[in-house]
């Protein structure tokens, strides 16, 4: 465990992965089995602002390159989610792609999962970090994945989202995503549906609120 989260009682968890992988599955099952005591930060909430863009250029900037991300303001986030300070995160609109003008109240807790396809990539996360997991599932599995997602949630034409994945999605993830696989304590094959490495990672994190609260650590 880092010392930073030995002083402060929080336990953080970084879920990383590839878009469609299967991630928020992950996410939502560690807050389903543990949760008042879980708080979430999501990368995606990060995207920088685009406000001074217009509408035509922000559909050329590249979303999957870590520099698409305001990765600073997100550390300070979870510097201060740790010290046991609730943050209020940005609301980023996918619809837009930009930030709105709204926040959302994050409260801090005994375990801290941070989310993204690159929270692994930057290493000043992973210094925070006390257990690292990559959400790993099969390139067609994930392409599907988010060609559903992006028609259904996101407002996206098929061609569009077809386009923006073999022009930039795939190469971003094989360049900045994937490589950072090397970096994780956990691989989870088969994203949400891997229900026994899902529920070691949860045992895992049981066990650690254990000892917190004085109890003998699996």
């Amino acid at each position: 465990m880092q010392p930073q989260s030995m002083a402060k009682s929080t336990l953080v968890v970084g879920i990383a992965g590839g878009s469609g992988s299967g991630k928020t599955t992950v996410v939502r099952a560690i807050r389903d089995a543990i949760g008042e005591h879980v708080a979430v930060l999501e990368h995606d909430a990060y995207y920088c602002d685009q406000s001074h863009l217009s509408f035509e250029d922000r559909l050329q900037v590249n979303y999957d390159h870590p520099l698409a991300f305001d990765t600073d303001l997100y550390i300070e986030h979870v510097r201060e989610l740790m010290e046991g300070k609730p943050v209020d995160r940005p609301v980023y609109s996918f619809e837009f792609y930009t930030r709105t003008k709204d926040t959302v109240r994050v409260e801090p807790g005994k375990v801290l999962v941070i989310e993204g396809i690159l929270v692994l990539e930057d290493v000043r996360l992973r210094q925070l970090m006390d257990i690292k997991a990559y959400v790993d599932a099969d390139p067609d599995v994930r392409f599907i994945r988010r060609l559903t997602r992006d028609v259904r949630e996101r407002g996206r034409t098929l061609e569009s989202v077809i386009d923006q994945y073999l022009n930039v999605v795939r190469p971003m993830h094989l360049q900045f995503v994937e490589p950072t696989k090397r970096y994780a304590d956990i691989i989870i094959p088969e994203g949400g549906f891997n229900r026994v490495a899902i529920d070691l990672l949860i045992a895992r994190l049981r066990a650690a609120i254990g000892s917190e609260n004085g109890q003998p650590r699996a």
